[in-house]
């Protein structure tokens, strides 16, 4: 009996790793998950954003902007807070930069989007759906970069 769970645990952990997925574990919910759910809300923003009459297609009554924007800041204030280069600021000055960090990179994406939007030609929803997550990868790629190499600038020791 005691073989199955493990030999279930495995197979589990085994499907975890083929589809890159991390165990659930209290540190991956926290630093891999709730930023996994932000990039994926970030990603529904950008559409949402350049092409609002998709979202209401889906949602006729229902105004998302603000869910999404609000999973986005989440999500990345927590993966700003799970940083190595930060693992030494207090916790509530920590906490304070994630915040802001999020803020920024949401907020500013969104006014990024709009002006955007504003130079696309407005017949063309593809288009602005296709520039809306095409411009939100890339500023996610760069993003995550930066903190990367911030984080190998930190003294392992």
């Amino acid at each position: 009996m005691a073989s199955e769970g493990a030999s279930n645990k495995n197979a589990d952990c085994t499907l975890c790793d083929k589809i890159g997925l991390k165990p659930f574990t209290k540190e991956n919910v926290f630093h891999y998950y709730i930023p996994l759910h932000g990039v994926v809300s970030y990603s529904a923003l950008a559409v949402n954003v350049m092409n609002p009459g998709f979202v209401s297609k889906i949602l006729p009554k229902k105004d998302l902007t603000n869910v999404l924007l609000l999973s986005s800041l989440a999500g990345t204030a927590f993966y700003i807070y799970g940083r190595p280069h930060l693992s030494k600021i207090p916790n509530s000055r920590r906490g304070l930069y994630a915040i802001l960090g999020g803020s920024l990179f949401s907020m500013g994406s969104v006014l990024a989007w709009a002006l955007m939007r504003s130079v696309l030609p407005r017949e063309n929803a593809a288009l602005a759906t296709i520039a809306g997550l095409a411009s939100g990868a890339v500023l996610v790629k760069l993003s995550v970069d930066y903190f990367t190499d911030c984080d190998k600038l930190v003294d392992k020791n």
